[in-house]
């Protein structure tokens, strides 16, 4: 394995000293590292994958230096335009370093949203014309490789990748702070749920947030059919729940939602908003932290996320950082049309025993729509 600051340090020796991205679970010591060592001018952890390619871009512009560019697999999908459109050597030709992390490799036990990405993971950056390597976890051997990727990017003026596995670096984990927050999102899911009618409808994020909504209904013996478990898409659950509430208007629709998550996609708010759905009820879980892949910072706690709701669109927005008072929001909730905006702010981590859905994806797509024909 590759220590973290080995591999910073190597970067830093070949000039290489600005990183920008979406943290990853599989990249989360060399995340770790960076938010822990790095100037935050130096480490600027991104709303989105592309987001992090045009600050790549403007870096390179500014300075003529190669920059970093980290993200899992997934993510891909939220690069390809700046990458083709902006990277490329048919359009301005900026070599940018990418570090992907490799979920769902082929023949590797992994969750069900990370099995296709991992099978597409090589044919899509061999479809963008995008050179890369699988980075070794021998230090000589990833000298080479970091060496023939420099010469390959300062020739072309093209980006380059590293394809990271599993395991490529050694542990490295963020000192928890934790914050002044005490109510806990487990809880509040749990204070939530109890209040809702048998036909209210519930789409959770990916992450966390879905994991816990699973394990309090098989504690509690209720049934799945009523939640919409977004495994994979991050930032997008919000839409997949609007798509619901617009078709479904004789229901509640609830949006539980995660800081990264809503920051991810925040044009989302502004669809929602003019729209104006009467049974929507978007509630978003604000930890200030990526917490499911390692618990790197988020901008969410530093900004008004309920005033940008309502200078979206949205009737009503609350912010609640105790159960009493998360307890009096719900009640307003009978009365009000929506859409209604309700941030969380809970504290960060999770139980360590902390399961997974056991059900797949497609039953659970299934049991939804057999309850939404109802």
């Amino acid at each position: 394995m590759i220590s973290p600051k080995y591999f910073v340090d190597t970067l830093a020796s070949n000039d290489i000293e600005f990183f920008t991205g979406v943290p990853d679970s599989l990249l989360k010591s060399i995340c770790a590292y960076l938010t822990e060592n790095c100037d935050k001018k130096k480490n600027i952890i991104a709303a989105n994958e592309g987001a992090a390619i045009g600050l790549a871009a403007g870096y390179h512009l500014a300075t003529n230096g190669i920059p970093v560019v980290y993200m899992q697999n997934s993510g891909i999908g939220n690069a390809v335009n700046p990458v083709l459109s902006l990277l490329d050597e048919e359009v301005y030709k900026i070599p940018v370093l990418l570090l992907i992390g490799w979920r769902g490799e082929p023949e590797k036990k992994d969750e069900p949203q990370h099995i296709k990405q991992g099978k597409v993971t090589i044919p899509l950056l061999e479809t963008m014309g995008v050179q890369y390597a699988v980075l070794s976890q021998n230090n000589e051997d990833f000298h080479r490789q970091l060496e023939d990727a420099l010469s390959y990017m300062h020739k072309t003026q093209k980006a380059f990748a590293f394809v990271i596995r599993k395991d490529t670096f050694e542990k490295y984990e963020l000192e928890f702070k934790p914050s002044d927050l005490s109510l806990s999102r487990e809880t509040s899911i749990k204070q939530i749920v109890s209040t809702l009618n048998p036909t209210d409808i519930i789409v959770s994020t990916t992450g966390m947030i879905s994991r816990e909504l699973f394990e309090h209904r098989e504690a509690v013996k209720q049934v799945h059919a009523n939640d919409f478990l977004t495994v994979g898409s991050m930032g997008h659950a919000s839409q997949i729940a609007l798509g619901i509430a617009l078709q479904q208007q004789h229901r509640k629709i609830y949006c539980f939602d995660g800081d990264g998550a809503i920051i991810m996609h925040m044009g989302s708010l502004a669809i929602i908003g003019q729209l104006k759905p009467k049974n929507y009820i978007h509630i978003v879980f604000n930890n200030g932290a990526h917490d499911s892949v390692g618990g790197q910072p988020t901008v969410a706690l530093s900004i008004d996320l309920p005033q940008i709701a309502l200078a979206c669109g949205y009737v009503l927005a609350f912010s609640v950082d105790e159960e009493s008072a998360l307890s009096e929001v719900l009640g307003l909730l009978c009365d009000s049309n929506g859409p209604v905006f309700i941030e969380v702010r809970v504290s960060k981590g999770a139980r360590k025993d902390l399961g997974r859905p056991t059900t797949t994806p497609i039953q659970n797509k299934e049991e939804l729509m057999r309850l939404l024909k109802q």
